[in-house]
Order: C-alpha cells, then sequence, then structure tokens
C-alpha cells in the first residue's frame, strides 16, 4: 500500500473520530502528495523516495514554525504544530538515536577512508544517500564534522 493509500485510509479513521489534529495533519500531507503527482514531468506517479522526502520537508517546515512560535510565546499555535508533527511522523522511518547515528556515521569514515575535515564532502554524499529518511541532513552533517575533526 502506497503512502497515499494509507493517507486516505487514515483520513477515514480520523473523521469518524472526529480527530481535529490528526486530520489536519493527514489533509497535508494528501496535498503535498497531489502537488507533487501534477508537477511536470511526475505523470501522476511518485516514487517511495520522493515521498520520503516530501515527508521530511514537511516535518522540517513545522518544526521550523513550532520554534518561531515558541519564541513568540505562542502555545495555542505552536501545539498545532507539534500536533501535525506527531502525524506526519508516523509514515517516517524510526529516527536514530545520536548513539546509532554516531555509530553509522564513524562505520562511513572508515569506509570511505576519510582521515581529515577536507573529505566531509565524500563522507557526506554516502552518509546522506545511507542514512536518508532515518536522520536529518543537520544532524548528519554536525556529527561527520565533530568526527572528522579528532
Amino acid at each position: 500500500m502506497n503512502l497515499e493509500a494509507k493517507v486516505m485510509e487514515q483520513m477515514k479513521d480520523a473523521m469518524k473520530s472526529k480527530n481535529e489534529a490528526g486530520l489536519r495533519g493527514l489533509r497535508a500531507i494528501k496535498a503535498e502528495i497531489i502537488k507533487a503527482k501534477t508537477e511536470p514531468g511526475a505523470n501522476g506517479e511518485i516514487s517511495a523516495d520522493t515521498e520520503l522526502k516530501i515527508l521530511q520537508k514537511m516535518v522540517k517546515q513545522r518544526k521550523d514554525s513550532l520554534d518561531i512560535y515558541q519564541k513568540q510565546n505562542r502555545p495555542d499555535l505552536a501545539q498545532k504544530e507539534i500536533d501535525e508533527i506527531d502525524v506526519i511522523e508516523k509514515f517516517l522511518p524510526k529516527q536514530l538515536s545520536e548513539a546509532e547515528l554516531r555509530d553509522e556515521v564513524a562505520a562511513i569514515i572508515a569506509e570511505t577512508s576519510a582521515s581529515s575535515p577536507a573529505d566531509m564532502g565524500k563522507v557526506m554524499g554516502v552518509a546522506s544517500k545511507k542514512l536518508a529518511g532515518r536522520a536529518e541532513g543537520k544532524a548528519i552533517s554536525t556529527v561527520v564534522k565533530e568526527l572528522l575533526a579528532k
């Protein structure tokens, strides 16, 4: 079952249970999927990889908004963002913990024979592909910089 079918199924359940927060998040996912399907060259289909990127982008946007709302002392709007993040993250693979991320990056550094910060691009290329969907690019970058600086 593809992402769109899963979202539609959960939308029905959210409507029946009158779950407004869940329904808002699911509608946002559906809108992004439809937008991606109608882009030039998409031919009405999107790959699982594209679906993953869409979900990650949505979570990042909401986290950025959440940060702004918290700084501006708007708990009402912040809560809406938290609710939507929770809904969207259900469709993403389990995120790596800090320790797991360090282990994975250390293995990639050994695999690529990287030894200095100048090799960061080489490591990031492999790490971004290998850890796609399981860790944010910013977190990967931070760990790579830290480990290569040693």
